[in-house]
């Protein structure tokens, strides 16, 4: 499998990749499949979705196709044509951080210097934690990386060093 493109992000001012698909479920509980003439290895699912958070709630405002052309959010979403909320998301979400360390390709396996860590229940953002990679010489490491050594959780009371 080649490495995915990634969704896009909106959060504190600034614009994060996403390595997760948060309108998986949606589509598949609504039966809905994103079908388009030009095949992209680099994006298996069909499209590409632009995602806000505001006042820790998160939203789909956007929403393009493998050619890059805009879909229309009234399409999936008749009543919320300009942004939706994402009520359907519990789930913890990963957006990777600064340097590439190690390339994977195959999905969203690669690693990177950081990943911030967004944990939602019900589309709405209850914690958040930002997560360390550090490259290693060890050869018997996975893909020459070692995981996360430390972790600090932004939200919540929780710090987790290893």
């Amino acid at each position: 499998m080649t490495a995915q493109a990634a969704e896009i992000l909106h959060y504190k001012g600034r614009e994060l990749a996403l390595c997760a698909e948060p309108l998986d479920l949606y589509l598949e509980n609504n039966n809905i499949r994103f079908d388009s003439e030009t095949i992209s290895t680099a994006c298996w699912r069909g499209y590409i979705g632009e995602w806000l958070i505001e006042n820790r709630h998160l939203y789909l405002i956007g929403i393009n196709n493998v050619d890059d052309e805009p879909i229309p959010l009234s399409k999936l979403f008749p009543d919320n044509p300009k942004r939706v909320f994402a009520h359907w998301v519990t789930d913890e979400l990963r957006c990777p951080e600064g340097k590439l360390l190690t390339y994977v390709h195959g999905g969203y396996g690669s690693t990177y210097e950081r990943d911030l860590f967004l944990e939602f229940r019900q589309g709405i953002l209850v914690a958040e934690r930002l997560v360390y990679n550090e490259a290693t010489s060890d050869l018997d490491a996975p893909a020459g990386w070692a995981p996360a050594r430390r972790a600090v959780w932004l939200r919540g009371v929780r710090t987790k060093r290893r």
